[in-house]
């Protein structure tokens, strides 16, 4: 297993859990030594789940290359990030070049991270056989199988949840879904890895472009004087044709913000034109910070305050409700944003670790003291963890971007 974060460590476990004998590859030997002494990073995995990997010795974490030789089957489970509007694939790269040192007849990679659909076999399949001197497909096999983790679940996890599964020929799709087949409930087979690549992509953009139209809905719906929240529990009700999506402060984590910009720079670099859905998607989400730091100060205005020098309590950090996971987080920008306007911001997440977050933002426990010296409090996640009827009881103002509660301060975005 290349990467062992949200991706990669859960699959590690399942594996084990499947039998077989698994190297977890990291190039971050911080993670690897927390790995090695039963020490969990992702909430998916329990530190109880661990160590029973680890007590059966068929689970070794490393970040030496060396201790990959040998594999039978090898999944990529790297970071493919955007640099600039720009997919960035070096991840990827660096990880074939090191399997391809020890790649074997017969053995079989599979592409786990998400990309642009062309990857697996234009990238890919080129580096594993210029390095190690095999021809994929009569060499080794090869395929891609989107990841569909989707940390905090308490419903699907890896197992019950449908896997996809594709390879470039008919011996690599039997390869891989053999592999697969051992460790989830049902694999989905797709006739090429184009098509297991677009996959992914047409799964998250429809998320991506659905939460923007609920997202301008809702803007559009404070400024007329009517309740969306209201409007969407009612249109719920319809057992047909219509799926409930509702608005919120961004996107984060790895998919929204960044999956449908791969496939519309994919469409733009083959095509030469634009996914005109994305992109609209794209221009709501990102400014949907700017959005909730406008209602505050607003709503500040009308108590004759300003941002400058408000005290505001954020609750909540991670892009989603109980995980610590806080990349893209929407949550970050409403910080920056209300920190360049000279407010007083403080912030409560039991899931976000210190070094995630920018040092001028005070981390706070959640408290009626806190909630009585704050002059507003967002809500930007609904964590668990929080006591949001004291919130709502105890806050002076708060606005409410999730609309988990409700009180005579609370306002909802």
């Amino acid at each position: 297993m290349v990467g062992q974060g949200y991706v990669g460590l859960p699959l590690a476990m399942e594996a084990v859990a499947a039998g077989f004998d698994v190297i977890g590859f990291d190039t971050d030997e911080s993670r690897v030594k927390a790995l090695a002494a039963g020490e969990s990073y992702v909430e998916d995995v329990t530190a109880e789940a661990l160590a029973a990997a680890l007590g059966t010795g068929r689970y070794h974490p490393t970040a030496s290359s060396a201790d990959c030789a040998g594999f039978d089957v090898a999944v990529v489970t790297v970071p493919t990030p955007l640099r600039e509007g720009v997919p960035d694939l070096s991840y990827i790269q660096v990880a074939a070049g090191m399997l391809a040192e020890h790649l074997r007849p017969g053995a079989t990679v599979v592409l786990e991270s998400t990309t642009w659909p062309g990857t697996t076999e234009e990238l890919v399949a080129p580096l594993l056989e210029d390095q190690s001197g095999l021809v994929a497909g009569s060499g080794f096999h090869l395929g891609y199988s989107p990841e569909r983790i989707d940390p905090g679940n308490p419903t699907w996890g890896l197992v019950n949840t449908p896997k996809v599964v594709s390879g470039i020929d008919a011996g690599s799709l039997e390869a891989v879904q053999r592999f697969y087949d051992r460790i989830v409930e049902r694999t989905v087979a797709v006739s090429g890895c184009k098509e297991a690549e677009l996959t992914k992509l047409l799964e998250n953009t429809f998320r991506h472009v659905n939460i923007a139209l609920v997202n301008e809905l809702a803007m559009f719906a404070a400024d007329l004087g009517i309740d969306v929240w209201e409007a969407i529990d009612a249109a719920s009700t319809k057992p047909f044709g219509y799926l409930r999506f509702t608005p919120g402060p961004g996107v984060g984590g790895h998919c929204l913000p960044i999956d449908p910009s791969y496939l519309s720079w994919r469409v733009r670099q083959r095509l030469g034109q634009s996914f005109r859905f994305v992109e609209l998607a794209n221009d709501v989400n990102d400014h949907m910070p700017d959005y909730v730091v406008r209602r505050l100060t607003v709503a500040l205005n009308g108590q004759r305050r300003s941002v400058n020098g408000s005290r505001i309590l954020l609750l909540g950090l991670a892009y989603k409700r109980n995980t610590s996971d806080a990349r893209e987080s929407p949550a970050l920008v409403v910080a920056e944003r209300l920190l360049a306007l000279g407010a007083d911001v403080r912030a409560v997440d039991p899931h976000v670790a210190m070094g995630q977050v920018d040092a001028r933002i005070a981390r706070v426990e959640l408290s009626g003291e806190e909630l009585a010296a704050a002059d507003a409090v967002v809500v930007l996640v609904d964590h668990d963890a929080f006591d949001l009827e004291a919130v709502a009881d105890e806050g002076r103002y708060v606005l409410d971007t999730r609309r988990c509660i409700a009180g005579e301060h609370v306002e909802h975005l």
